[in-house]
Order: C-alpha cells, then structure tokens, then sequence
C-alpha cells in the first residue's frame, strides 16, 4: 500500500462523524480495536499535573523532576530508591481504577459484539474495566508482571503482593533491601515486564494472545471488519495505526475509524472507508453509547 497523501483533518464534522461510526459498528459483523495511550488518558490516568502532584510531589522535591515519564528514567543512587518509586508508579497505574468510566462506556458497545482488542498500553484497564481476556493482545508487556532482567528465561511472574508490600513498607522513597525483587530462577534483580528494548521477555502467555489475535483476522478477513483505533500517536505507528490502514485497503468491506485528539487522520486511499473523529475519546463513546 503505498501511502502518497495524507489527510490531517478529520473527514466531516463531528455529529456526522459520530452518526458514521454508529452506523458503521452496527453494521460490523466483527470489530478489530487498537488502543493506545490516548485512550488510558481519556479515562484520567494523566502523567503530570495533579494526578502526579498527588502521588509524587516527594520526589519531584527530591529529584526535580516534573512527571512520571521522567521519573521513570531518573538514574537513582540505589535499587532501594528506584523500586520505592517504580512500586507506586506501578500500583497507582496497575492496580487503581481510572477516574474515568471510558473503558466500561466502550465495553458496553462492543460487549456482545464479535470483537478483539490489540493495544499497546501496559495499564490492564482493558481486564479491569471487563473485557474479557481471550480477546485481548497486550503487544508491549504490563505492570502487574517482572520478569528476569537478562533475561534467563522468557518467563513473567505476577508482581502484586510485592509491589503492594513495597508501597506498605517504604519510607523517605527507599523499600527495604529484603523486598528487592529478584528472579526465582537465577537470582538476577528483576525488572518489568514492559518492551523497550531486546531483553523483553514474551512468556507463552503473550504467544498465546498474538496467535488468537492473528486467527482472530484470518478467521473473520471475508465479514466486514470495522478497524477502531482510539487513541493511537505516532510512537509506535506499525503496531496498531500502519496496519489497521493497511488492512482496510486490502479488505473492500472494511471500514476504518480514528478517534484521537488532534491526531484523527487516514491515508487519502482509504478516505472513502474511513471515519476520523478529532475529539476526546471517552465523549466520543459516550455520544455512541
């Protein structure tokens, strides 16, 4: 598919659009979802501003940083420190619910639909808000799970007791030395199961997940498909965004739609097949619910 022009705004206006993408869901006889970031800060789990005030005004006093990206990747003195902020972080982005009810709004227009989910997000809000989990493909790992920092074995160990009992047992952003988590196996300190780079371990479970998500194509490519992505930038375009357009044009009966912030765009050669709704994502879902 070669992709000359792009549009970069969103095609009609937006009652129409949302009237379109109605319509289009209705008539889907299987519904791909590709999620990404956006759709997570819909539903209110913000990075910075208040919600990072609330959590982290200590270390952002401490290590002056502003954020939870940039703590993510300050370079702490000591395994103590760095897993005092990694086990908040998780618990606060894991194991709380998102203010917002985006995820159960979208639930309820696909739950008794043909549907899978293929996102990028490591938050688990997808399992938490119901969804059920033979149709979800998290492609980039989850914060409920460690995995061997080498890695020794492609294997991931659920972490929940343990980040629970480092947020417990913390004081002045240090865990104690006995609560570092390290790998059962070989002994090496654990880290998160989250891709970034070539040490991600992919256990059997997340095979299992990307080969239902590939038969779940394969098995449905003659119905007619709607490719929902929500909330999809341009970090990772050739998870989610590259080939949900690419398929939309392999399939005539497939209809492609975008709900994103200031980012709902298509290729031109899909223009006619797609619906681009520039908007905020969990409104968007509540005028389709």
């Amino acid at each position: 598919m070669s992709l000359k022009m792009w549009m970069t705004e969103s095609t009609g206006d937006y009652s129409d659009n949302i009237r379109r993408l109605r319509e289009a869901l209705n008539a889907a006889e299987a519904v791909v979802i590709g999620a990404g970031a956006g759709l997570s800060a819909s539903a209110g789990f913000d990075y910075a501003g208040e919600r990072f005030e609330k959590y982290f005004s200590d270390f952002a006093a401490k290590y002056h940083f502003h954020d939870m990206y940039s703590g993510g990747f300050y370079p702490y003195g000591t395994p103590e420190e760095f897993w005092a902020y990694w086990s908040r972080y998780i618990y606060i982005n894991r194991y709380l619910d998102p203010p917002r009810p985006v995820y159960r709004d979208l639930l309820a227009l696909v739950r008794d639909r043909d549907y899978f989910v293929l996102t990028t997000n490591v938050d688990h809000c997808f399992q938490k808000a119901g969804f059920d989990k033979e149709r979800l493909f998290y492609t980039q790992g989850d914060y409920g799970l460690f995995q061997c920092s080498k890695p020794c074995r492609q294997e991931t160990y659920d972490n929940e007791a343990a980040v629970r009992q480092m947020m417990e047992r913390q004081r002045d952003m240090r865990v104690p030395s006995d609560l570092l988590p390290v790998c059962p196996r070989c002994g090496r300190p654990m880290t998160m199961n989250l891709r970034s780079d070539s040490r991600f371990a992919e256990d059997e479970g997340w095979h299992r997940a990307a080969r239902r998500y590939q038969n779940f194509l394969e098995s449905r490519w003659e119905r007619r498909i709607l490719f929902l992505e929500l909330g999809v930038g341009g970090n990772t375009p050739g998870i989610i965004k590259y080939p949900f357009w690419r398929m939309t044009a392999q399939n005539p009966g497939a209809i492609y739609a975008c709900v994103n912030m200031g980012e709902a765009v298509c290729p031109e050669e899909i223009r006619e097949r797609s619906i681009c709704v520039n908007g905020d994502i969990g409104a968007a879902l509540a005028a389709l619910c």
